[in-house]
């Protein structure tokens, strides 16, 4: 059998959460144990409302924040969040083991590695030692030096024009 494949979605503009999500629910629908988590986002999603209820989909809780951005907090509260995401990391690996996952999506991964909240090689670590039937979705802002070469799949999202550029806030029901 040939060894299940990485997906990187990732780029600038709207769409990489929600390509994820969609192949989630189709693994779902085919029966795959789905285990999603997300990395630098709060457990509000709308999505989740809805997933929560499919037949095993399985989502690992995001680590609770001060509702601020990693740019906005001081240095005590980002070792702080760093310590929680890197726990976040570990129960994620956890529940692809309990749940026999054969999809799981990690949204926002690749900006927690960017920003140093989770190791690069410690993410490729596990790319490469996964399990051989574990397709795996990354999304973020862009790959990684260590993950870009072990992705299968890359695909960006390039933003043309975005109600945020005029001052437009995220709205419920569209962008969360």
């Amino acid at each position: 059998m040939e060894k299940a494949k990485v997906h990187i979605y990732c780029g600038d503009g709207k769409g990489k959460t929600t390509a994820a999500i969609g192949l989630s629910v189709r693994s779902c629908g085919r029966g795959w144990p789905v285990v999603l988590s997300q990395f630098l986002k709060g457990s509000t999603s709308g999505e989740l409302n809805v997933l929560r209820n499919l037949p095993n989909y399985h989502y690992v809780p995001a680590p609770t924040t001060t509702c601020k951005f990693v740019f906005q907090m001081d240095e005590g509260e980002k070792t702080e969040y760093q310590r929680q995401v890197q726990q976040h990391f570990l129960d994620t690996l956890e529940a692809v083991k309990k749940y026999h996952a054969k999809l799981l999506v990690m949204d926002e991964v690749l900006d927690a590695v960017s920003l140093g909240m989770i190791s690069d090689e410690e993410l490729a670590e596990f790319l490469r030692n996964r399990p051989e039937d574990l397709e795996v979705v990354m999304t973020g802002r862009a790959p990684t030096p260590c993950t870009d070469p072990l992705a299968d799949y890359i695909t960006r999202m390039q933003k043309v024009r975005h109600p945020f550029d005029k001052g437009l806030n995220a709205r419920v029901g569209v962008e969360f």
